[in-house]
């Protein structure tokens, strides 16, 4: 039998057209070309900032799941579930709702009062939680863009706050020149309190996770020990309290005394644009980043490592001790205890992370934690949710940032670097087709 293929093959009359596809071309007449609009949304919904907002979005449906299983209403309404399920589900949405608005009036305007002046106290309250957030968090992402899992935040806002705090009721100085001096004496603590993990780190090789850890205790008990001396503690008290900071040594408000937003905020404002320029405009931020990326190439390039682990150190000592300064003289004016840090250390990796390491991304996520914190305390009031489900909150915020694939599988998220499709699932379809054809009639021939 011949092996020739006929010309023409017939095909049933299905009333479609089928064109080239009918004598087994695999072509099709016009390509259709990719769209750049798809591709540019592929390379958006893959990016970091839509990844980081779905992770807060989750984290917040997540929250809003655990305020109804909470809630003592919800329960009550659950038991006859099946007899009156819109009692229960109305039960949820006011236990839900509630807590959030209750988080919104609190922490960014509350719709409630009289005039605009009253009701953006709420935010104003919001940036004095947010503040320290910010500085902390700016001193562990550095640390993280030079490859530095600082986690000693503790220690160093410990550190800062007793030596600022200290200089604020130990001198009388001139107004002005009094807080210069306790701002510049609370940085070079902290200054020195990264100098320290730095240096081990480049002549010894320690890791910086097990120095900043110890050195975490270290501050916590030294400073203890210090307020219960006549170093620190307060003369006229009983309690392992310091005396008041002088007024001369104290922040001044920006709004007036009515709002609580003051000159520590325009440092934190400062500090954050130096970040952004050292990080992206600088030479040494050039290298810090060039050691994070990859120490091995940086070595090569002839860049000095050991040095850079020193110089970022110091750094983020620094920015972070911004946050220890801020604690004793922005926000506490009758004396520190040994709990001056407020958890703010631990806090401010959060912060970093949500922040992916920038700058602006680290200021956002700053403001964001300080309405969630300010916000806290009203919805506690109001909705009778205990202050401590924030911090739920933020664990998992960061269990999210942690895991990304798993952003993505929830919200169906392309992976990034993928290639955007440019066919439709029918064109595919028509074209395996179409290739698989001239085989069929081939063993036909035959």
């Amino acid at each position: 039998m011949s092996t020739e293929l006929p010309s023409a093959v017939p095909v049933a009359d299905t009333g479609t057209d089928l064109g080239p596809l009918a004598l087994g071309n695999t072509e099709p007449d016009a390509p259709i070309p990719t769209s750049r609009f798809g591709a540019y949304l592929q390379d958006v919904m893959s990016s970091s900032i839509v990844l980081t907002i779905l992770a807060v979005f989750a984290s917040l449906v997540i929250g809003g799941v655990l305020i109804a299983a909470t809630n003592a209403d919800v329960q009550a309404a659950s038991g006859y579930f099946f007899g009156r399920p819109a009692d229960t589900l109305e039960a949820i949405w006011q236990s839900v709702s509630g807590a959030y608005a209750a988080i919104f009036r609190g922490g960014v305007y509350d719709f409630t009062s009289d005039n605009f002046a009253s009701g953006i106290g709420s935010f104003l309250s919001s940036l004095n939680f947010a503040t320290p957030l910010i500085a902390a968090g700016l001193g562990i992402a550095v640390g993280f863009r030079s490859g530095i899992f600082n986690i000693g935040g503790t220690g160093i806002i410990l550190a800062s706050a007793g030596v600022a705090g200290w200089v604020g009721f130990a001198f009388d100085l001139p107004a002005g020149i009094h807080m210069i001096i306790a701002v510049i004496a609370g940085l070079f603590a902290g200054a020195v309190w990264g100098f320290i993990v730095g240096f081990l780190k480049a002549r010894t090789g320690a890791h910086e996770v097990i120095v900043t850890i110890m050195l975490n205790y270290v501050a916590l008990y030294l400073l203890d020990y210090l307020l219960n001396s006549p170093v620190l503690r307060d003369p006229s008290s009983n309690a392992p309290i310091s005396p008041s900071e002088k007024s001369t040594a104290i922040f001044f408000d920006l709004l007036g005394p009515r709002y609580p937003v003051n000159f520590g905020f325009i440092l934190v404002i400062l500090a954050t644009v130096f970040c952004w320029w050292l990080l992206s405009r600088s030479s040494l931020g050039f290298k810090l980043r060039a050691v994070g990326e990859n120490p091995r190439a940086a070595r090569v390039a002839g860049i000095r490592i050991n040095r850079m682990y020193v110089y970022v150190m110091v750094l983020s000592g620094i920015l972070v001790g911004l946050a220890g300064v801020y604690q004793v003289l922005g926000k506490v004016t009758t004396g520190f205890e040994r709990g001056i840090d407020a958890g703010i250390g631990f806090t401010a990796i959060t912060v970093a992370l949500l922040g992916r390491s920038k700058p602006g991304g680290v200021f956002a996520a700053g403001v964001l934690f300080g309405i969630l914190q300010a916000g806290s305390y009203t919805m506690q009031a109001e909705q009778g949710v205990n202050v401590n489900f924030i911090a739920v909150i933020q664990a998992v915020i960061v269990l999210f940032l942690a895991a990304p694939p798993l952003v993505r599988a929830i919200f169906r998220l392309p992976t990034p670097g993928a290639k955007p499709r440019s066919r439709s699932k029918a064109l595919a379809a028509s074209k395996a087709a179409a290739t698989a054809t001239p085989t069929k009639m081939g063993a036909v021939a035959k």
